[in-house]
């Protein structure tokens, strides 16, 4: 016979809940958290209550929707909508293109610099030697290009893929050799679970190489910079990016205005046969008229003797270059904020001089911002200057009249003194002999 069980004990106030799993405690308390006062499902057509959140506690402050299981992709920029390879090709095969960037490279290079205190209250002589050591440094970065090459190569970069990466080589006794850089078309990035860039040490950035993953690096060991980073994209958009339909419509273009001048489907001229002739003799003599003619500079120089043909038709426009042209060198130009004056019909010189002015300031004075904060950065944290920074010699060029009658104002002012007027015109100090001299003491 079954024993009978005795009857099992009622569990203690204290102890209700014990066995019971903390993770669907604290679910219960997040869902009524979460709940929206006020509303109830007998509200007359009502909002409803939200769906409380399903993920796990780790997902709060997850910089966007990543794809899942990015890192064990391979090749950099893959899922985006265009490539690395892409964007140089485009860059490089269409030569409008191409010489809008090499402008804007050339005018960067074109500006002085110098390496001045952080603080603009401090004196320059407080740093004398880090100056000196930073600006010997900079003219030859990564010891094998000057200050001007190694600057191009980042720009040209910036431009047409936004992605910058220095690499900074250091000396058996650790302190820094150069600043290399590296193609950042073989960089991929590395996420951590918020979607943001791991910090070191862990794995950030990724070479590839062949096709394989071939190095790794951390924050501390790579410098990857963009310049138009975006909340939803892991990679930057580069101007020649937000340019790539009209430049695609401008290649195809170009394509066909090339065409004019080689295989052409419209010939240079028509001609009519005698009415009689056979279309296997009007066959016979074409390729004999072209086998004669065709690549045979010479041979178009001679007399030629040739049956009657009478209506010969040049049907050929003469015209390649309309509006559209134009509106395409435009866009491209206001893209890179590059005056479009030198490629679209002639503009007054007034008008010259204004679209001169607003590229200058829409575009050329941002990336040069740009660049200081960057190459500051890399000074500072690896030349070990934190006191300095990087700085491009920005001054409006006017005549010398006008310049004289400025500085005149703002001495009569007292905005400026002769001294500061003297140091934006980059003549040395007046010693106090001289400035006696010049500006005598009233009596």
């Amino acid at each position: 016979m079954a024993t009978a069980q005795p009857p099992q004990a009622t569990p203690g106030r204290e102890s209700m809940g014990k066995y019971v799993s903390m993770s669907l405690i604290e679910r219960v308390a997040t869902g009524i958290k979460y709940m929206v006062s006020g509303v109830g499902p007998t509200n007359f057509f009502g909002p409803q209550q939200p769906l409380a959140p399903q993920a796990q506690e780790r997902t709060e402050g997850r910089a966007f929707d990543y794809p899942v299981g990015y890192n064990l992709r391979i090749q950099p920029r893959e899922g985006e909508n265009v490539s690395f390879s892409t964007l140089r090709g485009l860059a490089d095969g269409y030569d409008m293109l191409r010489l809008v960037i090499e402008t804007r490279k050339d005018q960067i290079e074109s500006f002085e610099w110098e390496i001045v205190p952080r603080n603009k209250e401090d004196s320059a002589d407080l740093f004398k030697d880090e100056i000196r050591k930073a600006t010997e440094f900079f003219e030859k970065p990564d010891k094998e290009h000057d200050w001007a090459q190694w600057l191009r190569m980042q720009v040209e970069d910036l431009l047409v893929i936004d992605a910058v990466c220095v690499y900074p080589r250091a000396t058996r006794g650790g302190d820094l050799y150069a600043l290399e850089l590296i193609d950042a078309a073989t960089i991929k990035r590395v996420l951590d679970d918020g979607g943001r860039t791991p910090l070191p040490p862990s794995v950030a950035y990724q070479q590839i190489l062949k096709g394989i993953p071939a190095g790794d690096y951390s924050q501390d060991s790579l410098i990857y910079t963009m310049r138009n980073p975006r909340t939803n994209r892991i990679y930057g958009m580069s101007p020649v990016e937000q340019i790539i339909m009209t430049v695609n419509i401008a290649m195809r273009r170009q394509l066909s205005q090339l065409d004019f001048y080689t295989a052409g489907n419209i010939p240079e001229a028509i001609a009519q046969v005698p009415e009689n002739w056979t279309p296997a003799q009007i066959a016979e003599f074409q390729l004999w008229w072209d086998a004669v003619l065709e690549g045979n500079s010479a041979a178009k120089r001679k007399m030629r003797f040739i049956p009657n043909l009478e209506n010969i038709v040049f049907p050929k426009d003469a015209v390649l270059k309309d509006e559209m042209d134009d509106w395409l060198a435009k866009i491209i130009c206001f893209a890179f904020s590059i005056t479009p004056a030198s490629l679209i019909k002639q503009v007054n010189r007034a008008s010259g001089e204004q679209m001169a002015d607003t590229a200058k300031e829409e575009g050329l004075l941002p990336l040069l911002r740009f660049l200081e904060s960057h190459i500051s950065r890399l000074m500072q944290r690896y030349l070990g200057c934190p006191g300095l920074r990087f700085k491009f010699k920005i001054t409006n060029k006017l005549d010398g009249k006008a310049q004289m009658e400025v500085h005149s104002g703002y001495i009569a002012a007292k905005v400026l003194t002769p001294e500061e007027v003297r140091e934006e015109l980059g003549k040395d100090a007046l010693t106090p002999e001289q400035m006696e001299a010049a500006f005598p003491t009233p009596p």
